[in-house]
Order: C-alpha cells, then structure tokens, then sequence
C-alpha cells in the first residue's frame, strides 16, 4: 500500500510534467493527480525537489540500462554508435523524464547520491567506450567524449524543443534521421583516423 502511494505520486508527477510543463508540478497538483490527500505525498518525499531527485534517478538509470545491454552486445565497432543512438530514442520515448534529468536548478544531485550515482553511471559507460575506442589519443579522449555527448544531447534537444522536431514531425522520421546523422558522423570520424594513420 505504502509502496503504491510513493509510485501513484511519481507517476502522477511525471504525467503532470508531460501535460502542464515543469512549472505545473507543485505538491498540492501532484496529490490531486495521484487521487490522495494533499498531505499523502509527504510520506515519501520532502518536498518537490525530493519528487524531482528521484524521477532523475529513475530516468538516468533508464538511459544507463539500455546503453549498458548495448555496450554489452554491440560489435566493438558499432558501440559508440549503439549508445549513442539509445540517448537520443530514450529522449524521444521519455520526454518527460530527459526534460528532468539536466535541470539542476531544479534538484541538487549533490543533495541525492543515489540519483547523481545513475548520473555517472550512464556518464561512465560513454566515457568507457570513447577511451576503450581512441586509445591512440589519450590526451584528447576527454574532449572526444564532450564531443560525443554533445552530438547526442543537442540532436535529443533540437528534437525536442527546437526546429528539428519541427522538421522531422514523427517519430519514425526523428529515428530516421538520426541514424543518418550517426552515420554521417561515424564516416567523417573514420576518415579523420584514415587521414591520420596515412
């Protein structure tokens, strides 16, 4: 019962949060939402930040799953490909949650170890693969990973906030243009290492 309580208030808070936006999510809405008393939340979180800190845990650890089993199982060649196309469709399949899961301004992870632990995990396994795979330029690995994490988050953004989404209105056409994308990037990174081994 106590257990059904805390995942009525979550689902509730993320259902208010793809409908109204961020700013609807109050914990009076919530409570009215998830059909309990308006103290009912109380129980399981402190305060809203509290709601927030633990749909950033869920979603990181989402993302962190699925670009695991993919790292996992994908070909070597094509891992850093895999995860990176996992980013983006996870933003595309949980709006909700993606919107989440970068705010700091509006839950402190350093206040929710738990939350900010799936953070550097799903962190951790894009870093792995860019040092696993470019390991003939230590010295830039760390810019190599911004690069690659940058490519994916702005791609998830521009779909879902900006004119990508506009351009590409379905989720078959996002996903299709996303692997043209990927693929483009994985041609012009073959070609720079072609280029520097010659």
């Amino acid at each position: 019962m106590i257990k059904d309580l805390k995942e009525k208030v979550l689902t509730a808070s993320l259902e208010l949060i793809q409908t109204q936006g961020l700013g609807a999510l109050s914990m009076r809405e919530v409570a009215r939402r998830a059909g309990v008393s308006h103290q009912a939340p109380y129980h399981h979180f402190a305060d809203k930040e509290s709601i927030v800190a633990e749909l950033v845990r869920r979603g990181f650890a989402i993302l962190a799953d699925r670009m695991e089993a993919t790292a996992s199982t994908a070909p070597t060649a094509k891992r850093l490909y895999g995860v990176g196309r996992d980013y983006v469709e996870f933003a595309l399949e949980q709006p909700g949650y993606f919107q989440l899961m970068f705010r700091s301004e509006l839950s402190d992870l350093n206040r929710f170890p738990k939350a900010q632990a799936e953070s550097d995990r799903a962190f951790g396994i894009l870093q792995r693969l860019v040092f696993d795979r470019y390991q003939t330029a230590p010295e830039l690995r760390e810019a190599i990973v911004t690069l690659h994490w940058s490519l994916v988050h702005g791609m998830a953004s521009l779909f879902l906030e900006g004119d990508l989404g506009q351009r590409y209105p379905s989720l078959e056409k996002k996903k299709s243009h996303l692997q043209e994308v990927l693929e483009a990037f994985d041609s012009i990174r073959q070609q720079a290492e072609t280029s520097t081994t010659c």
